[in-house]
């Protein structure tokens, strides 16, 4: 079987779609655990600091309790629980209350699963590929969470950090160590650079620590050198997106944009296709 997806680029591929979509489902769960969760952590400080005991509420982590339709209460059962194709089947509807299960579900599933899939095409049966997996899921939900909730958890992002340091320490890495080191710390400070420099100016807040906390942990797997493209290319399509929705009516100019899932979909395409980027610019800009 390893000999066939070695020599089967089509085979690997979809064996990874199919991957992706089970890790999709689980990282539904996160999407929408993880911030309530840190919520529930946050409140026990509260707590403990004003003198008081802890509020008392019912277990919740990642695995308790079973995943449950949130308008009844009705446990998912695993027939019901097939990544994309359950929701597909239930037509978005709960089976027992008819409530309406909403469509990032689905989208989140179908983009760990489509996205695995580019990356097992893209790097095929090699060292790197269960690596950029696990950076592509990370992205994946960080994404989710930030369009949500617009929160970035260290939870995620540190651990993110880390891996692409240690990654880079391996004889697979992606970029020297040193440049690891470098992009991670070039990463955050130039975002906390532009936050403090735009407070200064306008007195108004343009981005949380998240940000600048996942642009480091890019940097740790792309390397400094790839900071540029990553920044530029997040920067406009930022732009561009709000500017669209701003214009449609679908966001109010005083309400802030997630940019994490702008930096997110850059640093993927930077650690997968940023050298072959940036040649091609320098070669069209006369310099390569």
């Amino acid at each position: 079987m390893v000999e066939l997806l070695q020599t089967s680029p089509g085979l690997l591929a979809a064996g990874a779609v199919v991957l992706g979509l089970l890790v999709g489902s689980f990282l539904t769960v996160v999407a929408h655990r993880l911030p309530l969760m840190m919520e529930r952590e946050w409140r026990r400080h509260c707590a403990e600091l004003a003198g008081e005991p802890p509020p008392s509420e019912p277990p919740l982590n990642l695995a308790v309790p079973r995943s449950r339709c949130p308008q009844c209460g009705r446990t998912i059962r695993a027939l019901e629980n097939v990544p994309v194709l359950s929701w597909l089947l239930l037509r978005g509807r709960c089976p027992g209350c008819g409530g309406a299960i909403g469509w990032r579900y689905p989208a989140i599933e179908l983009a760990s699963g489509v996205l695995a899939g580019v990356v097992a095409w893209r790097y095929g049966w090699a060292p790197a590929l269960p690596a950029v997996l696990v950076f592509t899921w990370a992205l994946v939900a960080l994404t989710a969470i930030d369009l949500e909730r617009q929160l970035l958890p260290d939870q995620i992002t540190l651990p993110l950090l880390w891996a692409g340091l240690l990654w880079n320490l391996t004889p697979w890495r992606f970029v020297p160590l040193e440049d690891a080191v470098t992009g991670a710390a070039a990463g955050y400070l130039f975002l906390w650079g532009a936050y403090h420099l735009f407070r200064l100016l306008t007195g108004k807040e343009g981005m949380g620590y998240g940000d600048f906390k996942l642009l480091a942990a890019i940097g740790a797997w792309t390397g400094w050198q790839m900071l540029p493209l990553v920044v530029l290319g997040s920067s406009l399509v930022g732009a561009v997106v709000g500017g669209v929705l701003i214009a449609l009516g679908r966001q109010a100019r005083q309400v802030p944009i997630a940019f994490g899932p702008f930096l997110a979909a850059a640093g993927w395409i930077a650690l997968l296709w940023g050298r072959e980027l940036t040649g091609a610019y320098l070669r069209w800009a006369g310099l390569g």
